[in-house]
């Protein structure tokens, strides 16, 4: 399975061998347009389960990349001089990230003109994603149309919420009309780290009640019962929810007519406003968690309080999402921020030890690439770090569906 991510200005890539997950090779193409790309791809030998194992050197080729159509024949060529081409009888398929699926799409879906036609039919609603998705599937089915091609949407996992929490109060004609509601993003994160967890407490799904925090520089919250999402941060776009690092999260509404009218900031402003320059960047200059970990240790007065707001969301919504499930049997952080800082989960579960959450002070300082547990050994909710693996996930989804084509 070939794994596709297109961004705005960037293609990743991962080839994945689905005898065992293991990785043989990945890339990345970024810049894309600008007066110096760069291509960085690294051949590999597996590692099983989504592991990368060892390989050959990484190559790193700094040439301008003018379209997405360059970008993934060069990609095409540094696959092919591993003798894995996309012309190879051994691949099976193409898996392509596509951020908004809107209520259609509620799986992973064979790719066809009318599948096209509907994505680019979401594109008011992604404006910023879907484009560059849809650029890169049809470059790959340009590079080789025998060659099965599935989407794999973000919002997929997320259309399981009850249509009461999926609905904004608001006019119904005209919400239904322009399809606003909550659809949520990072579904295969959500998917993936809820099912590792369950596996990492020795159960199955359909058992587990799960609270998802996926931080990264985008950052969402999800509450899985028994392995179907019951409710997400994120709504009609990745804006709303918890504090990011450049996008505010949840903000009054009010706040843009304020800003409309008593600034005279225009609609396009307001956007930027909200999305690159609020967050964590806009608190305190950075949305690089390690360094607001080190201005705060430095006394930083203002990266404190950065710091401090974005834990006070974060523990909004797990005890709301505590209150959604009714009862919780873990909360799994995940991604860059989520996986990688003690301090973060230390502070996001302080104070609610009368849930039955709890991080181990040793536990949660230990470094490791795999799923853990950081609560203590009697603790009633684990809270674990599990690792995600989004590319995996779309490899697993894609190859389930194409097999039986």
């Amino acid at each position: 399975m070939l794994v596709l991510n297109s961004g705005s200005s960037s293609v990743k890539y991962q080839l994945l061998d689905m005898a065992d997950g293991a990785r043989l090779a990945t890339g990345l193409v970024e810049r894309i347009g600008e007066r110096t790309s760069r291509l960085t791809h690294t051949p590999l030998n597996g590692g099983g389960d989504g592991g990368s194992g060892s390989g050959g050197e990484t190559r790193t080729h700094d040439a301008p990349v003018p379209d997405h159509d360059a970008a993934l024949k060069a990609a095409a060529d540094e696959l092919a001089a591993d003798g894995m081409g996309l012309d190879s009888p051994e691949l099976a398929a193409m898996g392509h990230r596509v951020v908004h699926g809107g209520r259609r799409f509620t799986e992973p879906t064979l790719i066809d003109d009318d599948v096209l036609k509907e994505i680019e039919r979401l594109v008011p609603v992604a404006p910023l994603h879907n484009p560059a998705n849809l650029r890169g599937i049809r470059t790959a089915l340009a590079l080789n149309p025998r060659l099965p091609q599935v989407a794999v949407f973000d919002t997929a996992f997320h259309t399981t919420i009850p249509e009461y929490a999926a609905r904004y109060a608001i006019d119904v004609r005209t919400a239904d009309e322009h399809r606003v509601r909550r659809y949520g993003f990072h579904g295969t994160s959500h998917a993936y780290v809820s099912r590792r967890t369950a596996e990492l407490l020795g159960r199955d799904p359909s058992e587990v009640n799960v609270i998802v925090l996926h931080l990264g520089n985008g950052a969402s919250a999800s509450a899985v019962r028994g392995g179907v999402c019951v409710e997400t941060s994120m709504g009609l776009t990745p804006l709303e929810g918890l504090v990011m690092g450049t996008r505010s999260g949840d903000t009054d509404p009010a706040v843009i007519f304020h800003l409309a009218r008593v600034a005279g900031m225009s609609v396009d402003e307001i956007d930027t406003l909200l999305n690159k320059k609020s967050g964590l960047v806009g608190l305190c200059g950075d949305n690089d968690m390690r360094e607001i970990r080190r201005r705060v240790d430095a006394g930083d007065e203002t990266a404190s309080l950065a710091f401090d707001i974005y834990v006070h969301r974060l523990r909004k919504y797990i005890g709301a999402y505590y209150a959604v499930l009714g009862r919780v049997d873990a909360v799994a952080f995940t991604a860059g921020v989520g996986e990688n800082s003690a301090p973060v989960r230390e502070a996001a579960t302080a104070g609610l030890e009368g849930l039955g959450l709890a991080v181990d002070p040793a536990r949660n300082e230990e470094r490791a690439a795999v799923p853990r547990l950081v609560s203590p050994e009697d603790a009633r909710v684990a809270v674990a770090v599990v690792p995600t693996d989004e590319e995996l996930e779309i490899a697993r989804q894609t190859y389930a569906l194409v097999k039986h084509v």
